[in-house]
């Protein structure tokens, strides 16, 4: 009787347990049923021009900075570098949907970021002042064709976002004594337009439109999406981008007594700017090494 009581009792948890594992298994095909079968509605159009809804770069939270003393700094380096988007690596910067420029663009019309004139970020720019940088005004005189009287007519032209092709990156390399490391951290970015004669078409020089102070606007850029070649789900945003360095760069000043670039100490030769370039970031990369005996 007893073992018979057993087997009964043993059954009955079996058949509970088949139960649950039913009704759960029921959840699931109903939850993937849901998610792979109906359409996903937006809140515009009514439809989503995707399979999933993407909330990972949405919900992705910022890194604060390790906590820095002065005296934890016993050597630092101020270094300025150029991202040419014409590098293959670099090609993301001009994505044809929304490159980078119309992002910093969109974000400072909105006032998600504050933009500055100079690269020490003293003169911060107002809607005006950003909006005659941005845009090109243009007057021509035409003639009504009813009345034949001049009349003047202001175009506006925004700059082209394709124009935009290369950046600068301001950054400050130093030595966490804390750490025993060598870090380095990105103060600023800014892009940069070619300026051209109007009358000859030369190439005259190029100019940083504006700066934007990295360590706040990397907030905004953590919310924002990179376009990835090889994978359209990858979740990198922009702020992932750059704290991990994922970008091809050449160095054009470093810091020193004159604030010379390296094209103003080497004037006429384009290959001793590269070489002296690479140089920099070889001493960068082996300063930490020195300090050290293996």
């Amino acid at each position: 009787m007893k073992y018979l009581f057993f087997l009964f009792l043993f059954m009955c948890a079996l058949d509970i347990n088949a139960q649950d594992d039913d009704f759960f298994l029921r959840a699931e095909e109903e939850e993937e049923l849901k998610e792979s079968s109906q359409f996903i509605q937006d809140d515009l159009t009514g439809y989503y021009d995707d399979i999933v809804t993407r909330s990972l770069i949405e919900d992705n939270r910022v890194l604060e900075y390790e906590p820095l003393r002065e005296l934890d700094v016993l050597w630092e380096r101020r270094i300025w570098r150029v991202i040419d988007t014409r590098e293959k690596m670099n090609l993301s910067f001009r994505h044809h949907e929304k490159p980078l420029f119309s992002l910093m663009k969109e974000m400072a019309e909105n006032g998600d970021i504050r933009v500055f004139r100079d690269e020490s970020f003293k003169e911060p720019l107002n809607l005006d002042d950003l909006a005659g940088l941005l845009n090109r005004i243009d007057t021509s005189v035409v003639y009504d064709p009813e009345t034949y009287e001049e009349q003047i007519k202001i175009t506006k032209s925004p700059v082209d976002p394709e124009s935009i092709m290369r950046y600068r990156v301001k950054e400050v390399w130093y030595f966490d004594k804390k750490l025993s490391k060598v870090n380095v951290r990105i103060l600023g970015i800014a892009p940069i337009k070619d300026v051209f004669d109007e009358t000859t078409g030369e190439f005259k020089y190029e100019q940083p439109l504006f700066w934007v102070y990295y360590p706040k606007a990397r907030y905004k850029f953590a919310k924002h999406r990179v376009a990835n070649d090889f994978n359209d789900i990858a979740p990198m945003s922009w702020y992932d981008l750059f704290e991990s360095r994922f970008f091809a760069s050449y160095i054009y000043k470093a810091s020193n007594s004159l604030g010379l670039r390296l094209q103003d100490i080497y004037p006429d030769s384009d290959y001793d700017v590269l070489l002296e370039s690479e140089i920099i970031k070889r001493e960068l990369f082996n300063w930490e090494h020195d300090l050290w005996t293996y």
